[in-house]
């Protein structure tokens, strides 16, 4: 992402052709747990801090390679209202913005056919209004389940919960894991548990959600990120959005490589999301530089990654009339909801 070798698409306009039907990989189908593995895995903490420290300041894009990093950067985000006072309503404006996230005028200024976000994630109840919102579109309904945020409820009532979301037109399942198998070291709990999940999920992706901020070490979100794999997961998580510490630099290079070592084992992608936190269109740019370092721009795709995000596309509008026109908007002319 250097000026030198600046972009992974040289033109803007070169997004609109690469937005949905999404290219999907073959579904993970897991693998049985391999403990030698899991016990195997170790970080190197201050390692892993340093190299993500080191990201922001020596990746930057100028210009029209960054109007087209971040023309990406919409085409991945999962547009999210988890709100308790969500309504109908609220998820049809959003559904609407998904559908057209950036004024049509920007886009004809930058030499770009239309695009959409990656996914629209809502609360299960509020899956029919969405799926309502975006017929006659290919983008699909994420639902989180599994007792969000806290993944509590009884195994029977998550596991039911991912059937009737499935049911009601959900193409994507976010699912919680249980934190205490992770924080007592009971890897076969947490192995079958997701297996539970991905059996539910049926023909839904799933994704995983770790909850990173509360794992405890980089160690454990290392392990509970290669277990999940195992299990299936077909996209693995940083955080539901309601924890204290939601996505980082550091857990995402740690889970990021996991899903390096994964693929190299088994020839199976495993998706990435960070979700929590990640509003700025600058921050954007450093997670997709650190996703083309690691993994390769094949997971810059949205059926590979996703930003769980809202406002993060108000800064992005707002970046991107700036490159147009040279000056800033004021932030409510680019309204989520």
């Amino acid at each position: 992402m250097s000026q030198t070798n600046p972009s992974l698409v040289t033109d803007p306009a070169d997004v609109g052709q690469n937005q949905l039907p999404q290219v999907t990989e073959p579904r993970n189908p897991g693998m049985p747990l391999d403990m030698d593995w899991v016990r195997a895995v170790q970080v190197n903490t201050s390692a892993v801090e340093r190299r993500a420290a080191s990201l922001p300041a020596r990746r930057s894009v100028k210009k029209d390679h960054q109007a087209a990093w971040l023309l990406r950067a919409i085409s991945c985000i999962d547009l999210t209202t988890l709100s308790g006072d969500d309504t109908a309503r609220r998820v049809q404006r959003l559904c609407a913005k998904a559908r057209q996230p950036v004024a049509p005028a920007l886009l004809e200024a930058l030499g770009v056919e239309p695009i959409t976000v990656g996914a629209v994630c809502v609360y299960h109840e509020m899956i029919a209004p969405a799926k309502a919102a975006l017929a006659g579109t290919n983008i699909p309904i994420a639902a989180v389940s599994t007792g969000f945020p806290a993944g509590l409820s009884p195994l029977e009532l998550r596991i039911r919960e991912i059937e009737m979301s499935v049911a009601a037109g959900a193409g994507e399942i976010d699912i919680v894991i249980s934190r205490r198998h992770v924080l007592s070291g009971d890897w076969q709990a947490l192995y079958d548990e997701m297996r539970a999940f991905r059996a539910a999920c049926g023909d839904a992706h799933v994704k995983a959600i770790l909850a990173t901020g509360e794992l405890g070490s980089l160690r454990n979100v290392a392990r509970a990120s290669l277990i999940c794999m195992m299990a299936g997961a077909d996209f693995i998580k940083t955080s539901t959005g309601k924890e204290s510490v939601n996505a980082t630099l550091p857990v995402t290079l740690v889970m990021i490589r996991a899903i390096r070592d994964y693929y190299e084992r088994t020839g199976i992608r495993i998706g990435y999301k960070p979700a929590g936190g990640i509003s700025k269109a600058k921050d954007a740019l450093t997670y997709l530089a650190m996703i083309k370092e690691e993994l390769g721009d094949r997971w810059l795709r949205p059926d590979l990654f996703r930003f769980g995000a809202s406002s993060l596309l108000g800064d992005i509008e707002r970046q991107l009339e700036h490159h147009v026109t040279g000056s800033y908007s004021a932030s409510y002319r680019h309204a989520i909801s």
